[in-house]
């Protein structure tokens, strides 16, 4: 069995004294957090690691002691030899160094005895004693605060699980950190700290200022309610309206990312410190992109360009399709069409038409100022501004929307008449209880009148198609612009921008393993390994930490989508999820 021994590169050159840290449960392995330096009494060190232990619940133990080489100590190994019988263990380890040699010399001392390094025992193997123990040498500091992936341990392998406790044992042992060797107090450490405290005035003077900042935020939160709460927005008609508009989405999906950060719940594990991180990034980006726009929007009269602009594109998007209705109540590419029909849904389409424009002209003396206050939304974010005009370009395309439904639900109902008179045919019919074609006879007269209304509806389907295949292309091409509108907002609402900085800044706070180099091989003492942090991919850190939201894919698969498409089904090719709760 080797020994392992994880050693602190800060603590190399520490002054002789005892060896603090763990050993990790179930592996023949010990975690050296930091020495304590002479003078020191026993008592008033048990009493510490005694207290360091209720604060961390980490078993904190005195693991051996630590000698180099300085004038007027020549008797300190001795002494510190002793106190293994002060603080008993199964193993105790005695650790020293020479001053121009970069490794180290090891004795274990057992219950039983004591192995010296100098024996060389063989075994079977032909390895001696002295190999079976091996020091790796690692960053306190980077380790403390790194978070070793996945976060969720599935891997069997033992040596995962040991280098998994090596890091949970060093990121929990942060108070043993809040003593160092220049502190006045019952002991004097030697840890990572301990070549300067890491202090920033502007954090601490952002962590006092966020406390107000959360309870005015709060209280606008409890106004918002207050005000959502209202019994007339309540009403089924206001909820349904609501729930299909993208701005009322979106604001309460930030209504729901202010509650999590203004939440006095303070986070206790790495997760749900990283997603409110992620998600305050997030919405200060989101903020300074809307303040952009609002910039670039309301100079040079924009908005009054803007304006000017979408009455003469509204009239040429109608024009246009007044000429498509015209060419299909003739005859297209060549078809030869049923010219009751094709006349009857080419004037209802037209009449639809003319009711449109209509109505623009009717608003547009009211466009710029709605424009002006539309405008004025981006100071919420630029999702917000987005939804906005998401929710616009389903308004001025409401004519299209209608088309399709209208072409859509004609086209379903002539399909569904085939698909059951052609089962007609067959002696068959559908089970509505038991959801499945079952056998049936038919006299002569269902079969007449069967036929006749197979052949009518057969005959109608052609110009129905046409239509619904006209209609369904251009509302795609207005759910197309949607839908990467919607991956815009969803890309902002959860791209984990504070993880991605993390993890280009300081790479070793993500890590996905470990990596060890040889630091020195040397006859006649043991292996020293030099410990270094691989850091988690990119690609895995927006996979890990991406903010649960509603998306834009499709719900449906292809296949399914497809089949919709065929049968004449409405389709929604995104779908508002609900937010799961990490």
């Amino acid at each position: 069995m080797v020994l392992k021994i994880f050693f602190p590169q800060c603590c190399n050159t520490a002054e002789s004294g005892l060896l603090v840290g763990r050993w990790i449960p179930g592996q023949d392995s010990a975690v050296v957090l930091a020495i304590i330096h002479y003078p020191f009494i026993p008592a008033q060190v048990k009493k510490y690691l005694s207290q360091i232990q209720n604060q961390t619940q980490v078993d904190l133990t005195v693991l051996g002691s630590w000698s180099i080489p300085k004038e007027g100590q020549e008797g300190m190994e001795n002494f510190l030899k002793d106190l293994s019988t002060i603080f008993p263990h199964s193993r105790w380890l005695q650790l020293s160094r020479e001053f121009g040699k970069r490794a180290f010399t090891c004795r274990v001392i057992q219950k039983n005895g004591m192995t010296p390094p100098e024996q060389d025992n063989e075994d079977g193997d032909g390895k001696s004693e002295k190999d079976k123990i091996i020091f790796i040498h690692y960053d306190q500091r980077k380790v403390m605060l790194s978070q070793l992936h996945p976060l969720q341990e599935g891997d069997q392998n033992p040596e995962s699980s040991e280098l998994r406790l090596v890091f949970q044992t060093v990121a929990k042992s942060q108070p043993l950190f809040f003593l160092d060797k220049y502190d006045e107090g019952p002991v004097k450490l030697t840890h990572w700290q301990s070549e300067g405290r890491e202090a920033s005035i502007i954090v601490e003077l952002l962590k006092q200022a966020s406390v107000p900042l959360c309870m005015f935020m709060t209280w606008l939160l409890s106004m918002w309610h207050w005000i959502c709460s209202i019994r007339i927005l309540n009403l089924r008609p206001v909820q349904f309206i609501s729930s299909k508009l993208s701005s009322c989405v979106q604001s309460g999906y930030r209504t729901g990312h202010l509650q999590t950060l203004c939440s006095p719940k303070r986070a206790t594990t790495h997760m749900e410190f990283m997603r409110k991180a992620n998600i305050f990034v997030s919405f200060l980006v989101d903020l300074a992109l809307g303040l952009l726009l609002i910039s670039w929007l309301y100079r040079e009269n924009r908005i009054g360009k803007l304006a000017n602009t979408l009455i003469p594109v509204a009239d040429h998007v109608a024009k246009e399709l007044q000429e498509l209705l015209e060419w299909l109540m003739g005859a297209p590419a060549g078809l030869k069409m049923n010219r009751a029909l094709d006349q009857v849904l080419g004037r209802f389409f037209l009449y639809h038409i003319h009711l449109w424009i209509s109505y623009i002209h009717l608003m547009s003396p009211f466009i710029e100022m709605i424009l002006w206050y539309v405008g004025l939304s981006a100071c919420l974010g630029l999702t917000f501004a987005l939804s906005v005009l998401s929710d616009i370009i389903a308004l001025l395309t409401f004519h299209i929307y209608c088309f399709y439904v209208y072409g859509a639900r004609l086209y379903c109902l002539k399909i569904y008449g085939l698909s059951s008179l052609w089962r007609l045919f067959r002696g068959k019919k559908w089970n509505v209880l038991r959801q499945r074609v079952d056998s049936c006879s038919y006299d002569m007269d269902q079969l007449f009148i069967g036929t006749l209304l197979f052949t009518i509806l057969l005959f109608l389907l052609p110009t129905t198609a046409l239509y619904y295949l006209v209609f369904t292309l251009l509302r795609l091409v207005v759910v197309m612009f949607q839908g990467v509108i919607h991956l815009s907002v969803d890309l902002i609402n959860s791209f984990p921008l504070f993880a991605l900085g993390l993890r280009v800044c300081r790479p070793y706070r993500l890590a996905e393993g470990v990596k060890f180099r040889v630091l020195c091989e040397e006859p006649g003492v043991p292996l020293h390994l030099s410990m270094e942090i691989n850091p988690l991919k990119c690609s895995c850190v927006v996979q890990c930490y991406r903010t649960a939201t509603y998306s834009c894919y499709p719900k449906d698969s292809w296949t399914a989508l497809c089949k919709k498409l065929f049968v004449g089904e409405l389709i929604y090719p995104w779908k508002h999820k609900s937010t799961k709760t990490d």
